[in-house]
C-alpha cells in the first residue's frame, strides 16, 4: 500500500482498478472496461461499520454481466465476488488480518461499506482461490440448486448445460455422489473430455457439433430427463423441454446464451411443462446462504479426501481481468475463471 500523505487523517493510496468505461450494448467487450490507477481514500473508522480490504482473488462469473449492465455507474469500479484480507475494520465482526469472501470491487483495495454480506474464511488450509468458486458463491449455487431446488433421488437422470463451468462441474459431481446418471454439455472437445474423464460424468457432448440438439438428448437419455440444471437457455432449453420425463424438474440457475443478445430468443416448447407436469423453478443463491455452514460441513471433507475434483483457470494481474471476464461469455475459460490480484 502506497501512502501518499503520511500525515493525513485519512490514508490516500494508489489503487489499480477495472472501471466500467463505456455502456454495454449487446455483448460485453473489453472496450467497455478500462484499467486505470487512481488515488483513493480508504479508511474504515471505528464504528463506521465498514472494512477496508486488500483484494487477493476476483471471480469471473456470468453474474458479473448483470452487475455491470444494470447496477454499475459509468466511471465506477466493476463489482463482483472476491477473496480479500481485512486491512482495517470499523465493524465488530471483523478485525485486521481476517480473510473474507463476498462482494467487493475489481481493484487492488476496496472499502466495503456493508460487510454483513461477506463471509469470514475460517478454513485456510485449502487454496484461497477456492472461495471464489468451489467454496464460495458458485459452490453454494450448485449445492442449493441441486439438493434444495431440484429434489433429487438416487437413480434419476440428470442433464447439466454449461457443465464444465464453475457451477456445472460441481452439480455433476453432487449428482454422481447421489447415484444419478449424469450427462453434461459443453462447448469444446477439451471440456467434454474433462467432464467424462475428470469429473466422472457418465456422458457428455459438444453442443457446437450437434446439428440437432433434440436428437443429441434422445441419444443420451432414451427414456427422458428427470432433472435439468439450466445454465444456458435458448435452443438448449427448447430441446430439453421435448425430452423431460413425467414430473421432471428444471432448475433455472442461469441463461448465459441470452445475456449478450440485444433481442433474447423465445422458447417454443413450453406446452411440455403442462403435458408432462414438469416443475420449472428459478432461484438465486443469497436465498440459501443460511445453509453455508451445512454446505462447508458437507463439502470440505470431500475436498480433503479427493472426492470432489475442481478445475480453475487463473490469470495473474488485474490488468488481465477484462480479457478474462469477457472470455467467460465466449467459452474461452476451462473451469472456474479467476483473476489473481495479489499473491500471499
Amino acid at each position: 500500500m502506497e501512502k501518499v500523505n503520511k500525515n493525513a487523517s485519512v490514508e490516500v493510496m494508489s489503487n489499480k482498478q477495472v472501471i466500467y468505461r463505456e455502456q454495454v450494448r449487446g455483448s460485453l467487450k473489453e472496450t467497455n472496461l478500462e484499467v486505470r490507477t487512481s488515488s483513493e481514500r480508504l479508511k474504515a473508522d471505528a464504528g463506521s461499520g465498514a472494512i477496508a480490504v486488500k483484494n487477493l482473488y476476483l471471480a469471473c462469473d456470468p453474474y458479473n454481466f448483470n452487475l455491470i449492465k444494470y447496477s454499475t455507474q459509468l466511471g465506477s469500479p466493476v463489482p463482483g465476488y472476491g477473496v480479500a484480507r481485512v486491512l482495517e475494520s470499523g465493524h465488530p465482526n471483523f478485525k485486521k488480518g481476517d480473510l473474507v469472501w463476498g462482494m467487493t470491487g475489481w481493484e487492488e483495495y476496496s472499502l466495503i461499506t456493508a460487510p454483513e454480506t461477506c463471509f469470514k474464511i475460517e478454513h485456510a488450509d485449502v487454496p484461497l482461490s477456492y472461495y471464489t468458486g468451489l467454496l464460495g458463491m458458485p459452490g453454494m449455487t450448485a449445492y442449493a440448486g441441486f439438493f434444495e431446488v431440484s429434489s433429487p433421488k438416487k437413480g434419476e437422470t440428470v442433464f447439466i448445460s454449461s457443465a464444465a463451468g464453475a457451477v456445472g462441474q460441481l452439480v455433476g459431481q453432487f449428482a454422481k455422489s447421489l447415484g444419478c446418471y449424469v450427462v453434461g454439455s459443453a462447448g469444446s472437445k477439451e471440456k467434454v473430455d474433462l467432464l467424462k474423464n475428470k469429473f466422472g460424468f457418465d456422458d457428455a457432448f459438444n453442443y457446437k457439433e450437434e446439428l440437432d440438439l433434440d436428437a443429441a438428448l434422445k441419444r443420451c437419455f432414451p427414456e427422458g430427463i428427470d432433472i435439468y440444471f439450466e445454465n444456458v437457455g435458448g435452443k438448449m432449453l427448447d430441446a430439453v423441454l421435448l425430452n423431460m420425463k413425467l414430473h421432471g424438474r428444471i432448475t433455472v440457475c442461469g441463461m448465459i446464451s441470452q445475456y449478450n443478445l440485444e433481442q433474447p430468443e423465445g422458447v417454443h416448447n413450453l406446452l411440455n411443462l403442462l403435458l408432462k407436469r414438469v416443475r420449472m423453478e428459478g432461484f438465486v443463491v443469497p436465498d440459501y446462504y443460511h445453509l453455508y455452514p451445512k454446505f462447508l460441513e458437507t463439502v470440505l471433507p470431500q475436498i480433503k479426501e479427493g472426492k470432489i475434483v475442481y478445475v480453475e483457470d487463473i490469470v495473474e494481474g488485474l490488468e488481465n481481468g477484462p480479457a478474462a471476464l469477457v472470455g467467460v461469455f465466449s467459452g474461452r475459460s476451462v473451469g472456474k475463471q479467476v483473476v489473481m490480484v495479489s499473491c500471499e
